[in-house]
């Protein structure tokens, strides 16, 4: 595929360079924000080679591309409009996400912070699911210095997660990546007390005492939200210096009071309110997917695409950092998995339903994809439009999260899901296959017998 001619032709008919008003991207999709959103033709964009849908979503024109292909084309895109349009280089987050609901925003700041570190975090849970299979073949024993070894493919990034989400978080919102990485690093520090061994009653947090009360100093080893939190409050502080503190010095105070006020913050106020606030949410979460029976990893497995149509999905992105983080699993990730292949199945019985072979051909491509991970073609492009499928589709992810939830089956990582996501459950790829097998078989058979394409 030529990207530079896929960009081009986006550009023209989006209504041309100058209706755009800023670009950026996500795993799958290319996101514009338009002056004119009249202007964008859109049958032309969806006959673009490569591009499979398009739909306006979270006040953004969103652009259907995959996985890895989005990152060529956006680069194409700001070439194109000459590397960084005014209005991009300018554009402060507040500015971007100033048309969105608080639910959106706190979506999108979540996907925005997690997007770039979750090639790091697929590539940890890979190397998890293989340790499982080797050991569980004999290969290695937990206690030889081979498995030693394999901790820190497996171990480095979780341990330093913060450090991750505070530099992805301040890359974000406009502060020093390298002052982001220093403030997660901080929260993790060798000299607390680690969090997995207070909550494991092996040490004690330590206290200090601050107007008669006692605040408890600890390590937040695995979490997400104070160094989320904690990051968005030191790339603002770090840019209000600047506009306050003469050039001539500003190398100098701007990081220290930058770094003074974060870790004050972070040790004594962020972190202990919102690492109380995580475990509240995630426990809640938790729990619910823990309901007997199947039960509730079947309603996330069928509701999940739901919530993919609204955009607010990236939240989830925290939810499966912190289950790995302190589990070693993510179960969330079955849950989707089934979801997912599901809406691939509702779609693939559409295509098959249709006599039309221009249109069975243009369905079965947009099945295709789910299967891969990427639901946004079947359901913007096939199920969606005729309602039914989709709502098949929610239950045939359904049926497969029940025994999701009844096996008990977990990944080792996120990020990739369907076929890709077998390198998750390398240590329980036969039960992964079952519960994707009962998704679509269960999606594909009421779309099949129950959909008819008179309607």
């Amino acid at each position: 595929m030529d990207n530079s001619k896929v960009a081009k032709d986006i550009l023209k008919f989006v209504g041309g360079r100058e209706n755009v008003k800023f670009v950026e991207h996500c795993a799958t999709r290319l996101r514009l924000i338009v002056h004119d959103k009249e202007k964008i033709d859109g049958e032309s964009i969806e006959n673009i080679q490569g591009v499979k849908g398009q739909f306006f979503g979270a006040s953004q024109y969103q652009i259907i591309l995959g996985t890895g292909v989005v990152n060529k084309v956006y680069d194409e895109v700001m070439r194109e409009i000459g590397g960084v349009i005014s209005n991009c280089k300018d554009a402060k987050p507040e500015a971007i996400y100033s048309e969105l609901s608080l639910i959106q925003k706190i979506s999108r700041t979540f996907g925005d912070v997690f997007v770039p570190i979750i090639p790091v975090l697929v590539a940890t849970g890979i190397f998890m699911g293989l340790r499982g299979l080797l050991t569980n073949l004999g290969f290695i024993t937990e206690d030889s210095n081979l498995y030693a070894l394999s901790q820190i493919l497996t171990d480095t990034a979780f341990a330093f997660l913060p450090s991750l989400v505070a530099w992805s978080t301040m890359k974000k919102f406009g502060g020093s990546p390298v002052i982001g990485i220093v403030i997660g690093l901080m929260l993790v520090s060798p000299i607390l007390p680690n969090a997995y061994n207070v909550g494991s009653g092996v040490e004690s947090p330590f206290y200090l005492s601050l107007f008669g009360i006692n605040i408890p100093i600890t390590g937040y080893q695995g979490s997400v939200l104070p160094a989320l939190v904690l990051g968005i409050i030191a790339s603002k502080i770090q840019r209000g210096l600047k506009k306050v503190i003469p050039d001539i010095i500003d190398l100098i105070v701007t990081p220290f009071l930058t770094l003074l006020v974060s870790m004050v913050l972070g040790l004594l106020v962020i972190g202990p309110i919102m690492h109380t606030v995580e475990l509240f949410v995630f426990d809640l979460i938790k729990n619910f997917m823990l309901i007997p029976f199947g039960i509730g990893s079947g309603i996330v497995a069928g509701v999940h695409q739901i919530i993919v149509v609204t955009g607010i999905h990236h939240a989830f992105n925290a939810l499966e950092v912190e289950l790995i983080s302190s589990t070693g699993l993510n179960p969330f990730n079955a849950m989707i998995s089934c979801g997912i292949v599901a809406q691939g199945a509702a779609a693939l019985g559409v295509a098959l339903r249709i006599k039309d072979k221009k249109k069975r051909s243009l369905y079965i491509s947009s099945a295709v994809p789910a299967f891969l991970g990427i639901t946004e073609p079947a359901i913007f492009g096939v199920n969606l439009r005729f309602l039914k499928p989709f709502v098949f589709g929610c239950v045939g992810g359904f049926i497969g999260g029940i025994f999701v939830g009844i096996f008990n089956l977990a990944g080792t990582g996120l990020g990739i899901t369907a076929i890709p996501g077998i390198l998750l459950y390398l240590n329980n790829i036969p039960l992964y296959l079952l519960v994707s097998l009962i998704s679509f078989v269960s999606s594909f058979c009421l779309t099949y017998f129950f959909f008819k394409p008179a309607e």
